[in-house]
């Protein structure tokens, strides 16, 4: 199974709101505060161009591209008011957003957390015996060990469609840990010994980065954007309206 990420940057967003469809720049002006409104761009700009790079778009006019919420939360996607039948997982902490995109399988979740201290408390409350025991044993890690365990809960959540409505502790998280930095390491997620979710792990700078899906995935595959992606974006919707987007062979709209 292949699950295809891609990475944004706050300064990799457009300054202008005409890559949004109008909808959903109605739901922006509706957002009040401006680290909310900040950070659902970013999210939205990431989707938006992680699912066109993975279906082989033309770079232009993203505003045919919607993400919209299911009654569960989860993302979906909508090509020209169609739902495209892909799955999609979405991240964002501070100033990165992170998109995971795949064409098949039957779930899929992606999460992005900052290395941080945490509080005994935190861990006593959210973790199980056997991860806390993996802290003890790796002091010098802990924080890294508690922002990746912790990312890998968020992300199986995510795949379950679930939030945290199930307790953290139900979710057993065993990392490989012997990866380097920014090479992806595998992962295992096992929820209440039922169900298991396989995936991967990497750290970041700062961050650690996780992503699970079922049926088990491949490492992640990196999306880039044209290096003129913002330039084409601003040309596109100075233009005429683009071309009615067409159904690929591939994919099955509902």
């Amino acid at each position: 199974m292949n699950v295809y990420w891609l990475e944004q940057e706050l300064a990799d967003i457009p300054a202008d709101n005409e890559w949004l469809s109008a909808p959903e720049a109605a739901r922006l002006a509706a957002l009040q505060f401006a680290k909310r409104r900040g950070d659902w761009r970013l999210g939205r700009w990431t989707a938006k161009c992680a699912v066109s790079r993975c279906l082989g778009l033309p770079f232009v006019d993203l505003t045919s591209i919607e993400i919209r919420p299911a009654p569960s939360g989860a993302p979906e996607v909508f090509i020209a008011n169609k739902r495209v039948q892909l799955l999609i997982s979405l991240s964002h902490r501070g100033s990165r957003a992170v998109c995971a995109v795949t064409l098949c399988g039957a779930a899929l979740g992606c999460d992005l957390e900052l290395i941080e201290p945490r509080t005994n408390a935190f861990i006593a409350d959210y973790f199980t015996e056997a991860e806390q025991a993996l802290f003890r044993a790796q002091p010098e890690r802990r924080f890294e060990l508690t922002a990746l365990l912790w990312s890998a809960k968020e992300s199986a959540l995510k795949a379950l469609k679930l939030g945290l409505r199930l307790d953290t502790r139900a979710i057993t998280v065993t990392p490989s840990l012997a990866g380097e930095p920014d090479v992806w390491s595998r992962l295992r997620a096992q929820i209440n010994n039922a169900v298991t979710l396989w995936g991967w792990w990497r750290r970041s700078g700062n961050f650690v980065e996780t992503v699970v899906a079922a049926p088990q995935p491949s490492s992640p595959i990196l999306l880039t954007l044209p290096a003129s992606s913002r330039r084409k974006v601003r040309e596109v919707t100075a233009a005429k309206p683009a071309a009615a987007y067409r159904e690929p062979q591939h994919m099955h709209f509902s």
